[in-house]
């Protein structure tokens, strides 16, 4: 670890952050990350990526992977994204990214990246064979937020540990080449209500895109009749919803629907828990079917509507990527003149 430079960074305020392309996007993505992210452009110059170079640190189909980016673009866009107002963008036709990451994987030190849970939990049993890329994903992570000096990151608890290696490569870059204050020490965005939705058919298991059955998750390509029937089908228990939060330490199915009722509804959990005290799953799951329809079923039509037209997509991004690189080729060419690169 690094002592922090006593010089702060004394750039803009400007927020980061991207979603991998590698499967369906769901209810959890949505009030987890992309509800916030419509939000944050009204009040940050806001950067949001298409991850695809992190995507094939894992196999990925190359036949799948460009529509699957545009996937991810479509529901940015259908979620509240302005592309006129934030920078949207694939990671990939910024090579920015993938230089400073070099750059950084000869600051990093290898056992600040031993000390890395997610790959342990990722390589799990086969740590040699997975890839190097894999491996060193949190370094390109630092260059994706550090090429454009941002200065705060929306992240979940399984990221935090990353934003603290990116403030470890920002402090020790700006240490070594006597540069204080030049890299920003990011800071993480609380992510809030609805930061962590869990299965529909397992409480205590995160909503995920990789989990086999698709009743577990509401995908946000969903029709309105999908979405109400995995409403109905999500498991509960027989007990009536009690009167305060402490009434559901127990009952992890029950809380994670207050939990998403809560979000969606832009309402605090008691709240929801108030108006529903003493009524039984038979009452509450049709108004949360009712609620989610209403606020998830709207994207999902958006979505197939921007997909139906890839040229549009397409040209959203190529100007993302445009705007991206004219942000990030400052940033490079002046850690280029810091590292002691020749200048031709």
């Amino acid at each position: 670890m690094t002592e922090e430079s006593p010089v702060l960074y004394q750039g803009p305020k400007r927020v980061l952050s991207g979603v991998q392309p590698s499967g369906d996007l769901h209810l959890g993505n949505y009030l987890g990350a992309l509800a916030k992210f419509a939000r944050m452009q009204h009040e940050t110059d806001t950067f949001i990526f298409v991850a695809d170079l992190h995507a094939i640190t894992v196999w990925q189909d190359p036949a799948k992977l460009k529509d699957q980016v545009r996937e991810i673009a479509a529901a940015y866009l259908a979620t509240g994204l302005d592309p006129k107002i934030a920078t949207i963008f694939p990671q990939s036709a910024v090579p920015e990214h993938a230089e400073l990451a070099w750059i950084f994987n000869c600051v990093a030190r290898l056992g600040w990246l031993d000390r890395m849970t997610q790959f342990k939990e990722k390589s799990g049993k086969h740590k040699e064979r997975a890839s190097v890329g894999l491996y060193t994903y949190p370094v390109l992570q630092a260059a994706d937020i550090l090429i454009y000096k941002a200065t705060h990151v929306p992240v979940g608890e399984d990221q935090r540990q990353h934003l603290e290696l990116t403030r470890d490569i920002a402090a020790k870059f700006n240490h070594d080449f006597d540069a204080p204050g030049f890299f920003p020490l990011p800071d993480p965005v609380t992510q809030g209500p609805g930061a962590r939705i869990m299965s529909l058919r397992d409480g205590t298991a995160k909503m995920s895109k990789s989990d086999p059955s698709d009743n577990s998750r509401i995908n946000l390509t969903d029709d309105a009749d999908a979405i109400a029937q995995k409403i109905r089908k999500a498991k509960t228990d027989a007990e009536p919803l009690p009167e305060t939060m402490d009434g559901l330490a127990e009952r992890p199915e029950a809380r994670n629907l207050i939990g998403v009722y809560a979000a969606l509804d832009s309402r605090s959990d008691q709240d929801v828990l108030t108006e529903f005290a003493g009524q039984g799953f038979g009452a509450f799951k049709p108004k949360l079917a009712d609620l989610a329809v209403a606020k998830l079923a709207p994207i999902g039509l958006q979505m197939r509507s921007l997909l139906a037209d890839k040229a549009q997509i397409d040209a959203i991004l190529a100007d993302g990527a445009y705007r991206a690189r004219n942000a990030a080729a400052p940033t490079l060419a002046e850690v280029k003149a810091k590292v002691g690169y020749w200048a031709g």
